[in-house]
């Protein structure tokens, strides 16, 4: 896409417990960085709570070498492991994601309503941006812009497309909402 002159937004890519304790993983990540020519700051890795709770002082020191390269990481599924502030802090995340199964109770569920609060409050503090995931409607997504939720992801917006269409949204700059029955700016709606 690059290459044909599209401007691509910052790629998310999930990675697994397993590949994070693999010995060489932030080699093998700055390898794929040069190997490809794509900015260390176009990637976003994704890592469970739980991947990084177990994450030792060498892993650690690993991922925080990738960030200092500029690669973004976010905690994916926030909410849903046994996550500790402490821990948060002396880790290289830019973002929390809040797992979709808060999200599908929006508005109405008051126990969600008031995690969702809590997380976002919590992640601002540290200095971290929020995303929610699964925001199916626009009840959900004007439930969360109100908490100040920065970030919204999903069926919303769009479902996942094949590349070829993928291109098309990315040349216009904009995707259309359906629910919402207008168009949104890339620089928003890709990041929601």
């Amino acid at each position: 896409w690059r290459e044909r002159g599209v401007v691509v937004p910052r790629v998310a890519v999930n990675v697994s417990a397993r590949q994070v304790r693999s010995s060489g993983f932030s080699d093998r990540v700055t390898a794929i960085i040069e190997d490809t020519g794509v900015g260390a700051d176009q990637l976003e890795l994704e890592l469970t709570e739980g991947t990084l709770m177990d994450a030792d002082a060498r892993r650690i020191e690993g991922l925080s070498r990738l960030r200092a390269q500029g690669v973004h990481f976010s905690i994916d599924d926030f909410g849903t492991g046994q996550s500790s502030l402490s821990s948060i802090r002396r880790l290289p995340v830019s973002m929390v994601k809040i797992d979709q199964s808060f999200v599908h109770g929006l508005p109405g569920n008051a126990n969600d309503a008031a995690t969702v609060s809590a997380i976002i409050a919590m992640a601002s503090s540290l200095g971290l941006d929020v995303m929610a995931e699964g925001v199916e409607n626009s009840a959900q997504a004007d439930c969360l812009k109100r908490a100040k939720c920065g970030k919204l992801q999903g069926y919303l917006f769009s479902g996942p497309l094949p590349p070829d269409e993928t291109e098309v949204v990315l040349r216009q700059g904009r995707i259309v909402s359906p629910q919402l029955g207008r168009l949104e700016e890339l620089s928003g709606a890709i990041a929601r």
